[in-house]
C-alpha cells in the first residue's frame, strides 16, 4: 500500500469570454472573467505511475469549467464560483478540496478585479 502524498494541482488566471451579470448591457455583451483553481487530492498514484489517468487532467478541467461558465451565463460571480466548485466535487472524486475565485475585472473600473471566492471540502 502506497504512503499518502497530498498535493495541490492549481491553475492560474483561468480566462473565460463569458455572458455574467445583472445589468441589461451585461447580458447581451460578453466580459473577461479569471478563475483561479486549487484542487488537493492524493498524489500518490500519478507520482509512482506517471499515468494521465492517475491524476486529475487540467486542461479537462479548464475545458469543462469554460463549457459550464459559457453555458450558464451567470448573473452573480458568487454563483459562479460555486456552481464550479460543485462541478468539479462531482466530477472528480479523489478531490479532497476545491477552492475556485472568480474575478470579474470590467466590473468596477476603480479596482483591478472584483472577486468571488469559495472553498468546499469533501
Amino acid at each position: 500500500m502506497s504512503k499518502s502524498m497530498l498535493g495541490t494541482l492549481e491553475l492560474r488566471d483561468l480566462h473565460v469570454r463569458c455572458i455574467v451579470g445583472i445589468f441589461p448591457h451585461e447580458r447581451q455583451n460578453e466580459q473577461d472573467v479569471y478563475l483561479d483553481i486549487e484542487m488537493d487530492f492524493d498524489f500518490a498514484p500519478a507520482a509512482q505511475s506517471e499515468d494521465i489517468n492517475q491524476t486529475i487532467d487540467y486542461t479537462a478541467v479548464a475545458s469543462s469549467l469554460t463549457n459550464l461558465i459559457v453555458e450558464q451565463k451567470f448573473q452573480l460571480i458568487e454563483t459562479m464560483s460555486e456552481k464550479c466548485a460543485q462541478l468539479l466535487l462531482a466530477s472528480y472524486p479523489q478531490i479532497d478540496r476545491v477552492a475556485i475565485s472568480v474575478k470579474k475585472p470590467a466590473a468596477v473600473p476603480q479596482a483591478k478585479n472584483p472577486i468571488a471566492s469559495v472553498e468546499r471540502r469533501r
